[in-house]
């Protein structure tokens, strides 16, 4: 019984440590549609605005230009949720200070890379999301942004 009892402490430490180890796996929002966001109307967001859409753990940049960007609300250092500062026109993570600009692009360290970003795409005027999978970049280039 003894040894029966240490095979299962052991058994439940590797499997704890294991878990632990494991990466882990992208949230999918399930609105009934998939992982589609509907953001709204393109004529909702002013240019050089940012929206916050928290269920989509996303903000939606409008670009001077016009052009859209859904940027991943994870700083790329250590994950921490980055607000948007609209005094300082940059977004800021209160864990480590990073800062990034409107298009997501690093302005000061530590972190390693630009803010994710997450698919859009306008139709009929109506800006939608992929929020199934961020997608890494190492910076920002003027193919990345959506317009209309």
């Amino acid at each position: 019984v003894w040894l029966l009892l240490g095979g299962v402490v052991v058994a439940e430490t590797v499997w704890i440590v294991t878990d632990f180890f494991r990466p882990r796996r992208n949230r999918r929002i399930d609105d009934g549609g998939g992982s589609v966001l509907i953001a709204g109307p393109v004529d909702r967001f002013e240019p050089g605005s940012v929206t916050a859409f928290p269920e989509g753990r996303f903000y939606l940049t409008r670009l001077a230009d016009g052009g859209f960007l859904a940027l991943h609300r994870e700083c790329t250092h250590l994950g921490c949720t980055v607000p948007w500062i609209s005094d300082e026109q940059r977004f800021v993570c209160p864990c480590h200070a990073s800062s990034f600009d409107i298009t997501g692009d690093v302005l000061s360290p530590p972190a390693p890379r630009p803010l994710d970003v997450f698919p859009v795409r306008i139709e009929n005027d109506i800006v939608k999301v992929d929020t199934a999978r961020p997608i890494k970049r190492d910076s920002f280039t003027g193919s990345q942004v959506v317009r209309s």
